[in-house]
């Protein structure tokens, strides 16, 4: 299977399935003598962690995650990092019906008909439990990013079309309830929303909203590698991602160019914008202010309320799924987009250095 692996100089790979003995990471690319231990991985896995509250699937798993290699006395050594999270609590037999049959809204079809076979434990690698691998190695890069003064803010804008308001905004409210949203109100209006779904035996979607700070100019190139693009990528590779927008996103299409460029100010530090509709990018190099995108997240797909399918034969049924699953993906999914953005500017930090040839000068001249 291609495709597990991302970036280009801080480059991961991630292996497991969901009923497999273990999911996990191998991130290569790491500078030598980063500040890291297992507890800054772990802070991460578990606000990823299922079964941390009512809206999450029962599933127990600790997620203790154990560094393999690549680190000696606390410090990274520059060699490839192994991260490994072994599952402790997997129910195979809770998925043996849907063996024969494709889940609506699932990657079962798809997998049949790409490798003529698949995994039916819990969707194997099309599986949410995949994402641990992710997040444990996007936490080494937010290691990284943190000894950069790169701040990453990730959390739920809105549930089921309950949205915050940016006037009760407060980053500390987001660890403070279940639904990973800045404002408490809008955390309980959709608590109660999700209740009312999960006695209907249904489930909602939300949308994920990422500020960035602390990025300087200059990172991504032009044409195929833009930031925003490998920020697209990225976000998108997350399975239940169907939407991405950075800046004013759609809305500038709905715009005039009058209304939708910012303007450059006079600043200290040199040419400043008034306003950032671009997102903090422009031509795909950021432009030093504050980066936005917003990634849309769809609905749990197995959800209990009675569907039409067709089984291997190519019968009509109606199914009703049953198992441990998320009545909202939005709130753990915010910790994978978190990791994956940590990621993409890892990789274009490093990126950058051979941009310029005084960059390259610098470096060997002072060492």
């Amino acid at each position: 299977m291609a495709g597990s692996s991302f970036g280009t100089i801080f480059r991961i790979t991630t292996f497991g399935e969901s009923h497999g003995a273990a999911v996990g990471a191998v991130v290569d690319g790491c500078p030598a003598g980063l500040d890291l231990c297992e507890q800054d991985i772990q802070y991460w896995l578990n606000l990823r962690r299922p079964g941390s509250s009512r809206f999450t699937t029962p599933r127990k798993e600790a997620d203790l995650v154990h560094i393999l290699s690549g680190t000696f006395e606390g410090k990274t050594t520059g060699t490839p990092i192994m991260l490994l999270i072994n599952n402790e609590t997997a129910r195979s037999k809770d998925y043996s019906e849907i063996a024969g049959y494709y889940r609506p809204g699932h990657a079962d079809y798809t997998y049949d008909r790409k490798y003529g076979f698949r995994d039916y434990r819990g969707g194997g690698r099309s599986s949410g439990r995949e994402t641990a691998g992710r997040v444990a190695a996007g936490a080494v890069a937010i290691t990284l990013l943190a000894r950069l003064g790169i701040d990453i803010c990730c959390y739920v804008r809105s549930i089921g079309g309950i949205e915050i308001d940016e006037s009760r905004f407060n980053r500390e409210e987001i660890l403070n309830n279940p639904l990973y949203m800045p404002d408490a109100a809008a955390a309980r209006e959709a608590e109660k929303a999700l209740d009312l779904a999960r006695e209907k035996g249904d489930s909602l979607g939300g949308i994920i909203e990422c500020r960035i700070t602390g990025v300087p100019a200059g990172l991504g190139d032009p044409v195929f590698e833009k930031l925003s693009a490998n920020l697209a990528k990225a976000v998108c590779s997350i399975g239940a991602v169907k939407g991405f927008e950075i800046g004013s996103g759609f809305a500038a299409a709905a715009a005039r160019g009058s209304e939708n460029n910012d303007p450059f100010r006079a600043g200290p530090q040199g040419p400043a914008k008034a306003s950032n509709h671009a997102g903090g990018i422009l031509g795909g190099i950021s432009d030093g202010s504050e980066i936005t995108f917003r990634a849309a997240v769809k609905p749990t797909p197995s959800i209990s309320i009675p569907q039409q399918t067709v089984n291997k034969k190519g019968e009509e049924i109606s199914v009703s799924i049953h198992g441990r699953h998320d009545p909202v993906i939005a709130p753990r999914a915010a910790v994978v987009v978190h990791a994956m953005t940590a990621l993409v500017l890892a990789d274009a930090l490093l990126l950058n250095m051979t941009s310029r040839a005084d960059y390259i000068a610098d470096f060997y001249k002072n060492r």
